[in-house]
């Protein structure tokens, strides 16, 4: 009788990183379109910190930035035990992935409402006149060139995180696993966090490079602290593969994975 791929613990380990990455890939880019203010949702009020001439440093954040982290977090997982390959080929799989959400939610989009559905929702909890539809519309949809710009970004932040993490690896060994985790995610988010300005709102948009270097610097500086902060994840997901694995293949598939640097 043959045996099930999913008994297999390599592919199931896979399959389970894979589900994690795309997961928060694609929710990081829908709810990307909400800014939040950091400091006050702890309850504090924005630093106002005079930042590149007259701009501010506040941190009013993308939401998407709080879960980008883990998506670099699971790269370097998956960079640990399957390699550059197994990084790209889930990296053009989720790529494809994001743009026919957007492409389904483009066509949910031009789709006729129905009356009784606008009639239903034609006024709001207070009372005042609401439109669903344009709700709808302007929460699911983004710029295009900010979806293009968000592509570019990751595709170009996986590629250099892959790149950096097996070349810490190289130095490193099977020691250090933080060093080529952390740093690989922290020069490869400084990457992103650039990239996806300059494309939608410095090439394509109406900003300055001031304000992008602004936005940007505060960006980077709340994915810092975020990706430093979870570094000891790496260590409870790696003790929890090492023991579903068992400790030869684990050691096994981080050496091929390895090799291929």
């Amino acid at each position: 009788m043959a045996k099930s791929i999913l008994s297999d613990k390599k592919n199931s380990l896979f399959i389970i990183l894979s589900g994690i990455f795309i997961t928060n890939a694609l929710i990081a880019e829908l709810i990307g379109g909400k800014i939040f203010s950091f400091e006050k949702t702890l309850g504090f009020e924005p630093l106002n910190t005079p930042l590149f001439g007259d701009f501010l440093l506040q941190f009013n954040l993308t939401a998407g930035v709080v879960l980008w982290p883990v998506v670099f977090i699971t790269t370097d997982i998956i960079n640990e035990y399957f390699g550059k390959k197994g990084v790209r080929r889930i990296t053009f799989i989720t790529v494809g992935l994001i743009a026919y959400a957007f492409l389904v939610i483009f066509l949910a989009m031009k789709l006729v409402p129905a009356d009784f559905w606008l009639e239903v929702n034609a006024v709001n909890e207070k009372g005042e006149p609401f439109d669903i539809n344009y709700a709808f519309e302007k929460v699911l949809s983004q710029g295009l060139n900010i979806i293009f710009a968000s592509l570019v970004a990751f595709v170009v932040g996986q590629f250099v995180d892959v790149f950096v993490f097996h070349k810490l690896r190289k130095i490193t060994g099977k020691k250090k696993i933080w060093l080529r985790a952390t740093g690989s995610t922290l020069v490869s988010q400084l990457i992103d966090s650039f990239v996806v300005l300059f494309v939608a709102f410095y090439f394509l948009g109406p900003w300055s490079i001031t304000q992008v270097l602004a936005v940007g610097v505060t960006n980077y500086i709340y994915k810092f602290i975020i990706a430093v902060g979870l570094t000891p994840i790496l260590y409870i997901a790696h003790y929890i593969i090492d023991k579903y694995l068992g400790k030869e293949t684990a050691e096994q598939m981080m050496a091929e994975a390895s090799s291929e640097a």
